[in-house]
């Protein structure tokens, strides 16, 4: 089934041929859909006093091979149209004070092994090389998204000495983007709610025939409609905070890959700078008396 089929109007459209026990399961996700996407099969059920087995029909008869099928579909629905408030809510219902800690770890669990399931290693190579060859690299990445930039442009610069993090400051994000050309390379960063912003910024990019890559949740992402590239990440967080350990991982791994093809250049550069943090003390020392 098409990801940017209109769910909504798809149950509309069915309503009338579903069994009772399945038009209460869509009068529920008619109404509470941003409750339902993160639901199990099960709860929903007990939800509107019917059995898991009817929710699982109720998902065949939309043309979903099962339930988690619709759950994607749901999920992929909302998440540019979650406020923050209903994302507080989400929290609320779904995370108590003593299974926080095991929700939130078992969410980003989950989201590394679906970004394992998703990643395309030959894109991913490509990538690698590309990042190499650029004559500059651009690395953007506005709001919860700053972070990510900030750490992948801290570790590139470790490794070569063309790469450029833009983020807000005194310039516009424009001006930083002035002298980009075709021998460049802009990685984009983003996930939902997407920054207007970074979208324009990325446009603007591939209308100066730089090379534009991606890095977002989903092929649909707005991010991915200038990309000659994406990378995919998995970011499902039923909370009112980004989940960005996925996003992170594959930076990491984009990282060490570079650096594997840029191994002269990276013994070199880690010599000199130890021999600079040890000149000017960036470290702390241990004291090898401690402990005796």
């Amino acid at each position: 089934m098409e990801e940017k089929y209109d769910l909504m109007k798809l149950i509309q459209v069915k309503y009338q041929r579903l069994s009772k026990g399945q038009k209460l399961i869509a009068d529920f996700i008619l109404n509470h859909y941003d409750k339902a996407a993160f639901m199990t099969a099960a709860k929903l059920g007990n939800s509107v006093g019917i059995s898991e087995s009817t929710v699982v029909r109720f998902a065949n008869e939309l043309g979903y091979d099962g339930y988690p099928e619709l759950q994607k579909s749901l999920q992929e629905l909302i998440k540019n149209k979650l406020t923050t408030v209903q994302r507080i809510e989400l929290s609320n219902d779904y995370m108590t004070d003593d299974y926080v800690l095991k929700a939130v770890l078992k969410a980003d669990i989950e989201n590394i092994k679906t970004t394992l399931d998703k990643i395309d290693n030959e894109t991913f190579e490509e990538v690698v090389n590309r990042i190499i060859s650029a004559n500059r690299v651009y690395v953007l990445g506005l709001r919860s998204s700053t972070a990510l930039a900030e750490y992948l442009g801290f570790y590139l610069n470790l490794i070569r000495d063309n790469v450029r993090v833009v983020t807000y400051g005194v310039s516009d994000i424009f001006e930083k983007l002035l002298r980009l050309d075709s021998d460049d390379l802009i990685i984009g960063i983003g996930f939902p709610r997407y920054s207007n912003k970074t979208l324009e910024a990325l446009r603007y990019a591939k209308n100066n025939g730089a090379t534009v890559v991606a890095l977002t949740d989903s092929v649909i992402s707005p991010l991915s409609e200038n990309a000659d590239f994406t990378l995919l990440a998995e970011s499902n967080m039923a909370s009112f905070v980004d989940s960005l350990v996925a996003p992170l991982s594959l930076i990491n791994a984009l990282v060490v890959a570079v650096g594997l093809k840029e191994k002269g250049k990276l013994s070199q550069t880690f010599e000199k700078l130890e021999n600079m943090w040890e000149e000017y003390g960036i470290y702390v020392k241990r004291d090898p008396n401690i402990g005796k």
